[in-house]
């Protein structure tokens, strides 16, 4: 059946189908811009970063207000994985202090750092962390998070001596020592 504008029923549905649809995407796009949004001003006042770049390097790596809490165990686990692998001593000793740093098992964190510790984080994710880590230090208030370069080098220290060495001879390896000195090269920088 035509009408007087010469467009047919079946037409008119697929056109009516059409701009449903796109109102749909336009709708989804707005939620999640509104998301992000969202996103960004939790990871701001929970790291006291602001620069827009450093906190899309956040987003880059993978940190959402849920996981952001993990920050300070990337540099341990830059030390833990050193040496091409990390010890079930390691690996515990993470485990054990993001426990006591409130991260339940299951949690969005929790999974993440289950990923780190299967799988190696790539050297420029480890050196953005070690970056970020120090803006965060340095930033007023520093942010929900609390760094302290110290108190994460000295939690670096612990996990390069968590294993390997026969009583205590060689227990920190090179590699556990070129990157606790690399770590706190950045983290220390003044």
């Amino acid at each position: 059946m035509t009408h007087e504008d010469g467009i047919t029923d079946n037409v008119r549905a697929r056109e009516e189908e059409h701009f449903r649809k796109k109102d749909r995407e336009l709708i989804e796009k707005l939620r999640q811009a509104d998301r992000d949004a969202k996103a960004k001003r939790a990871l701001e006042q929970q790291t006291g970063i602001h620069d827009p770049a450093m906190l899309q390097d956040l987003r880059a790596l993978g940190f959402t207000p849920d996981t952001i809490v993990l920050l300070p165990f990337v540099p341990m686990l830059q030390v833990a994985w050193a040496n091409a692998g990390i010890s079930d001593a390691e690996r515990s000793m993470i485990t054990n202090l993001a426990r006591t740093r409130g991260i339940t098992a299951g949690s969005a964190a929790d999974q993440q750092l289950t990923e780190w510790l299967e799988h190696r984080p790539s050297d420029d994710a480890f050196h953005k962390a070690d970056r970020l880590i120090r803006a965060i230090i340095d930033s007023p208030g520093g942010g929900a998070l609390h760094l302290n370069a110290d108190e994460l080098i000295s939690l670096c220290d612990r996990i390069a001596h968590a294993s390997g060495g026969i009583f205590g001879i060689g227990r920190v390896s090179h590699q556990e020592r070129e990157a606790l000195a690399e770590i706190a090269a950045t983290i220390k920088k003044r």
